[in-house]
């Protein structure tokens, strides 16, 4: 079996690659080439955090003595996700662009490309697990053993096919048996901390970095009240998201938190925490992971935010590729852009776009 392996230049991935070598398959490492300095702001003339991963991942390859390819996708990256995240942000949408590099870049694009190159599968760090089901047939995304870095979250817009064709070798481990392993084969990123933040987006500022695609700085506007009322004026929508409390720059004597970003009139609606807490509402562009939906309203648990716990709902689709969630509890800054996933119990039933 042949086995095309992602490797980002981090700890995970090298363990991943070790881990299926291990177990007898002939090996491919290779990296994705997904920005040009300049999409992230950085000088042409600068080393910035990109080429120390590659080297990394060339590193490891070679000790594992498997054969090494960077794959140069920045064009696709660019234009399935750096534009749409652009894009998300000047109509006031907070979107998640994990979640669309690994729809359109892991689990497509480079999945085409091992099979270009005969591979059975794509193998990636990511922090979750793949199950058939031995009475469907179908293949299930489950969540990790290690719950403190489970990541099925971002992975719920797989197809059966794309189950059929990945692993997650490091599904079944915690991250301290991670580092253990890399330590243990003198692996040079076995210390190398986790990077925290997008990759395009090397030093958090987002607002820099659209402003940069677009090539023109994000017009400022009111800050206004829940009857509509302005309290002040923002700096550009680009610079906030549902929730936001710190660095809106305005002081009206008591917490604010943004509740509302509008586009159309270029506001943002501030008002007191109470005002964040939704019990329903509507995903679109859904994808279950059983490739139907079901017939009818499910009981299931659902989250919102990446590190947000579980919480209990009914789920319901709809004709049109929609689907209703309705909450027991109110849910807290439920944010348009982000994406709602389902869960009965450690499986994930399927996700979609918060509209």
């Amino acid at each position: 079996m042949k086995a095309l392996i992602a490797m980002s230049g981090g700890v995970d991935s090298s363990v991943a690659a070790k881990l299926i070598k291990d177990r007898g398959f002939d090996c491919i490492g290779c990296t994705m080439k997904l920005y040009h300095n300049e999409d992230a702001g950085i000088p042409r003339s600068h080393t910035c955090c990109s080429l120390e991963d590659v080297l990394d991942a060339e590193r490891v390859a070679y000790q594992l003595g498997i054969p090494y390819y960077v794959f140069n996708f920045s064009y696709d990256f660019k234009k399935k996700v750096i534009d749409k995240f652009v894009d998300c942000y000047i109509h006031g949408i907070t979107p998640n662009p994990c979640i669309d590099c690994n729809r359109y870049m892991k689990f497509d694009k480079l999945l085409q490309r091992g099979q270009l190159l005969g591979c059975d599968y794509v193998v990636t760090g990511h922090y979750a697990r793949i199950e058939k089901d031995s009475e469907t047939g179908l293949f299930l995304l489950k969540k990790a053993v290690d719950e403190t870095k489970d990541q099925s979250y971002v992975l719920y817009d797989m197809t059966q096919e794309q189950l059929r064709h990945t692993l997650f070798p490091l599904g079944c481990l915690h991250k301290s048996e991670t580092r253990k392993i890399a330590e243990e084969c003198g692996f040079v990123n076995a210390e190398k901390p986790d990077s925290q933040d997008i990759c395009f987006v090397p030093d958090g500022d987002y607002a820099s970095v659209i402003e940069l695609h677009t090539g023109r700085k994000s017009q400022p506007g009111d800050f206004i009240d829940e009857k509509g009322n302005v309290l002040g004026r923002h700096k550009g929508i680009i610079h906030y998201t549902i929730g936001q409390r710190k660095g809106l720059g305005i002081a009206l004597g008591e917490p604010v938190y943004v509740c509302r970003i509008s586009a159309e009139d270029n506001t943002v609606t501030l008002g007191k925490e109470s005002s964040l807490y939704s019990r329903r509402l509507v995903a679109g562009n859904f994808n279950w992971i059983s490739g139907k939906a079901p017939a009818e309203k499910i009981r299931c648990k659902a989250k919102t935010r990446y590190r947000q716990k579980e919480q209990w709902a009914y789920a319901e689709p709809s004709d049109e590729g929609k689907v209703r969630i309705t909450f027991d509890e109110p849910q807290r800054a439920i944010t348009p852009g982000q994406s709602a996933v389902l869960y009965d119990g450690d499986i994930v039933l399927g996700g979609g776009t918060i509209l």
